[in-house]
């Protein structure tokens, strides 16, 4: 295979969602760990976010401030910091705005400090927001001129960084993403026991408007395992018939 094998792993409650209040209950916060617990145990060198989910979580909303108009023009190829990292954080950014202050997630992430970041950007990308992430040597590769293809993405991925096995981790609209570009092999669900009903809230799989919808994914179970407070830990596979 010429990308890597890709496991979206998630955590939603009882009704799809993967955000909500339901995340703010005290209960959740035993499934939290859990759904960290299994992410390290599958061991993939990569994961995989969108740029909300890392504003989010990772850079904690901090803003840039880029001086446009001292900056050279920089070719549109992908650069590549360390190619020898033993784990990988894969940031969807495609316009260029999140604010690291590293090149690796910082401490107090979970356990998963130090490892190497890599940007997935559109060449629509400002010079300074390059000038930017080599001064810090951060990675970055291109998927498209205006839009990201996913396809050459995790192509990317494997050729450049030896990536074998990646896991997607959100937000819903980069799982939609995936999922549009049959590239999801195997799903990981953490279900917490709890109904968030909110009807705006985003679930596991989310369709931008511009997608060429493709037909209905299928999946088979692979193993169920009951979690501690009711929860439940779920895996499926793809089926490709």
């Amino acid at each position: 295979m010429d990308r890597p094998y890709i496991i979206c792993h998630m955590l939603t409650s009882l009704d799809g969602k993967t955000i909500g209040d339901y995340l703010d209950e005290e209960r959740t916060a035993y499934f939290i760990d859990e759904y960290e617990n299994i992410h390290d145990r599958y061991g993939c060198k990569a994961w995989i976010c969108g740029r909300i989910t890392m504003e989010e979580n990772f850079t904690l909303g901090n803003k840039l401030e880029l001086e446009q108009s001292n900056t050279s023009s920089i070719p549109r190829t992908d650069f590549i910091a360390q190619n020898d990292a033993s784990t990988y954080a894969v940031a969807v950014d495609p316009s260029g705005k999140l604010g690291w202050t590293k090149n690796y997630i910082s401490e107090g992430s979970h356990n998963r400090t130090e490892h190497h970041i890599i940007e997935v950007l559109t060449e629509q990308v400002s010079d300074a927001y390059l000038a930017y992430l080599k001064n810090l040597g951060i990675s970055y590769i291109f998927g498209g001129k205006e839009r990201l293809n996913f396809s050459v993405v995790v192509r990317k991925l494997k050729q450049l960084f030896s990536i074998d096995e990646l896991m997607l981790e959100g937000g819903g609209v980069l799982n939609g993403s995936f999922l549009n570009e049959n590239l999801i092999d195997e799903l990981s669900l953490v279900i917490v026991p709890i109904v968030d009903g909110a009807s705006n809230s985003v679930t596991l799989f989310e369709m931008d408007s511009s997608m060429k919808q493709q037909t209905p994914a299928n999946f088979s179970l692979k193993s169920v395992e009951k979690l501690a407070d009711d929860g439940l830990w779920l895996k499926y596979v793809t089926r490709r018939d």
